[in-house]
């Protein structure tokens, strides 16, 4: 209870889990115009990982950018594992992945829009996308989970999104950043401690 010091170069990630237990009312996801979605099938490590880095550089993203490209094509190509790319007249600009690997189950593992994207309702219109594909392969619960290195306004979108927090964790982690996996300019909002 209380406080406890992290030492210098490590981050401290407050988490917070949110799971769905039953299929919201569908909801078409609004047209935007030069807004589509498309799978990325037979990803490579090297696009998977661009496209990674677009979307969750500055909110800490690095699981995938530390995996080896032989774990990482064994995840991505899993034929449980769904990976679709936002595209914005035909360029990158979100990306959204889905792994049905756990029976009855749909862990919402990334979800994000490209910086450029924010605020354009590019994020409502893939979450209402993402929704509609979980949904339609049978399971019982669709769960995501958010920290406060992301977004501020991530936790109460999954929140209106029909997510329910259901567990909080803390994350104590190398800082990327000091390690050379993200800039030293990644995430700005989080101080580094070297």
């Amino acid at each position: 209870m209380g406080y406890s010091l992290v030492p210098k170069g490590k981050l401290a990630n407050a988490v917070t889990c949110l799971e769905m237990t039953e299929r919201p009312a569908p909801t078409e996801a609004n047209l935007i115009p030069g807004l589509s979605l498309e799978r990325m099938n037979a990803a490579d490590p090297v696009t998977y990982r661009q496209l990674f880095r677009l979307v969750g550089e500055d909110w800490m993203w690095v699981s995938r950018l530390n995996m080896t490209d032989d774990r990482l094509t064994a995840i991505i190509n899993d034929p449980l594992v769904e990976i679709y790319v936002l595209l914005a007249d035909g360029q990158p600009a979100g990306m959204l992945e889905l792994d049905f690997r756990q029976h009855d189950q749909c862990e919402l593992v990334f979800f994000g829009v490209a910086k450029s994207s924010i605020g354009t309702g590019a994020g409502r219109y893939l979450m209402d996308k993402a929704l509609s594909i979980a949904w339609t392969h049978p399971i019982e619960r669709l769960w995501v989970h958010t920290c406060h290195f992301d977004h501020p306004n991530a936790l109460p979108f999954y929140q209106r999104s029909g997510f329910k927090p259901y567990a909080f964790m803390i994350e104590v982690t190398d800082d990327p950043r000091l390690m050379g996996v993200l800039p030293r300019t990644a995430a700005p909002h989080i101080p580094i401690l070297d």
